[in-house]
């Protein structure tokens, strides 16, 4: 490593937090246990809006996805950016989330 780079990485545990609640609200909608969000959102206590917007963390792609569990994310990836409409390309989404926001 070169002098003055840290090797301990920065997990967001917001973020991790939330990539997997979305990924066990995608299981349980594709199981069938629940067959709306609506009925999902209410069983959770959770705001529909606010699962919705979770939810579609689903769809980043896989770079994206590891980046933040291994903490290697730009320090601008915040769940508020990712909460934020993004493209759903994952070429253009790696592109998006490497950059700060404008």
């Amino acid at each position: 490593m070169p002098n003055g780079t840290s090797s301990q990485r920065k997990s967001d545990n917001t973020l991790i937090k939330a990539l997997a609640r979305a990924f066990r609200w995608k299981r349980l909608l594709e199981s069938g246990e629940f067959t709306t969000i609506a009925e999902l959102a209410e069983r959770e206590g959770i705001a529909l809006s606010y699962m919705t917007r979770i939810l579609r963390l689903t769809l980043l792609a896989p770079d994206v996805v590891e980046a933040i569990l291994d903490g290697t994310q730009v320090p601008e990836l915040a769940l508020i950016r990712l909460l934020e409409p993004f493209p759903v390309d994952w070429q253009k989404q790696s592109e998006h989330f490497s950059s700060s926001p404008n």
